[in-house]
């Protein structure tokens, strides 16, 4: 007998139309970039913003090339290959880091972590020059190898905080049964742990992808022409003359896109992985 739906009161109702206006809040910015991305440049640049405009892709056609002779397919290659080459790195270090720190923790492990957490306490400019002088030295400059690197340093210390705090939650009787019955530690990892903290891996990959896509401080000092990544190139439509803003907001929506396919395939995922590691 299927159970029925507790009746929704005034105060739920209140609180579903309040997440419904923040998340509006929240989206309207990104609709408005779509919507002047499909605008003219003249429709784009008047003051207020014309809404009713006519519509053209004008500004897409101009980001991909046709009309500036200038193709960003180079630099999504590359903030491609950085993204999956550092996030495919990070989880292979961070799941062994996770694992020694929660379910067979070292001594004095609270050090360990706050040692990761510190370095994201320096500010990155701090950084800046040191590493251009090492990449220079070795030869790294402008090459996607340096950046899967960085980014790899980068998000290290995020992944092994939130794996630690997924694979806490995995109840140390299973992995003990498994161990019983024969299982090493690879197999323990491969069909045990993974499995169970799938979502946790999901959601970890997700977050470092998006932050080495996005990353634009590094990549815009440490490249210039073969490793050049998309939020570099898309700053290239920022001019001191003329009229750039539908130029901008077109390739503010092509360089997102990925992303947002990344997220929509992955948001069960997501959810879950978010959710695992904050219920005891």
């Amino acid at each position: 007998m299927a159970r029925e739906r507790p009746p929704r009161t005034k105060r739920g109702m209140l609180l579903g139309l309040l997440a419904w206006i923040v998340g509006l809040l929240f989206v309207s910015p990104v609709l408005w970039m779509v919507l002047t991305s499909l605008h003219s440049e003249t429709s784009a640049a008047t003051n207020p913003p014309s809404l009713f405009a006519p519509l053209t892709l004008d500004a897409y056609a101009n980001f991909f090339g046709a009309n500036s002779g200038a193709s960003p397919w180079p630099a999504l290659i590359n903030s491609a290959m950085a993204s999956v080459f550092s996030t495919a790195v990070v989880l292979v270090l961070s799941l062994p880091a996770a694992y020694a720190l929660s379910i067979r923790p070292i001594r004095k492990w609270s050090d360990v972590m706050f040692f990761f957490l510190s370095t994201k306490m320096l500010p990155m400019v701090a950084g800046l020059l040191p590493i251009y002088l090492i990449a220079k030295a070795t030869g790294l400059l402008d090459s996607v190898i340096l950046l899967v690197i960085l980014y790899t340093s980068m998000n290290l210390p995020i992944a092994v905080w939130m794996m630690r705090s997924f694979l806490s939650e995995i109840p140390v009787e299973i992995l003990e049964a498994a161990s019983i019955d024969g299982a090493n530690l690879f197999t323990i990892f491969r069909r045990v742990i993974i499995p169970i903290s799938g979502p946790g891996i999901a959601a970890t990959s997700l977050i470092c992808f998006i932050f080495s896509w996005n990353e634009l401080l590094f990549a815009s000092v440490l490249t210039s022409t073969q490793a050049i990544t998309a939020p570099v190139f898309l700053t290239s439509f920022v001019t001191s003359q003329g009229l750039f803003l539908a130029k901008v907001c077109a390739a503010a929506v092509a360089v997102s896109f990925p992303v947002l396919v990344a997220g929509f395939a992955a948001q069960d995922k997501l959810v879950q992985g978010l959710s695992l590691g904050a219920v005891k």
